[in-house]
C-alpha cells in the first residue's frame, strides 16, 4: 500500500531535518559501476558513498 500524503509530508519532514542532501556529478556510467559495486558489498548506494567519504576523511586526517 502506497504511503499517504499525510505519511509522505511526515517523512519528508524529518529528512528535511536531519538530513543534508549533497548532489554530486560524475561521468555516464559511474554511477553505475559505484552502485553495483556497492550491492556487491551489500549496502545501498548511499551507505557506500558515506562510508567511502568517513574512510578518506579519517585516513586524510591521520596523514597531517
Amino acid at each position: 500500500m502506497p504511503a499517504s500524503k499525510a505519511q509522505q509530508k511526515a517523512v519528508n519532514k524529518y529528512i528535511k531535518n536531519n538530513y543534508d542532501v549533497f548532489q554530486i556529478r560524475m561521468p555516464k556510467g559511474k554511477k553505475d559501476k559505484i552502485k553495483a559495486h556497492a550491492e556487491n558489498m551489500g549496502e545501498s548506494l548511499n551507505s557506500f558513498i558515506n562510508r567511502a567519504v568517513d574512510e578518506a576523511v579519517e585516513r586524510d586526517e591521520e596523514e597531517k
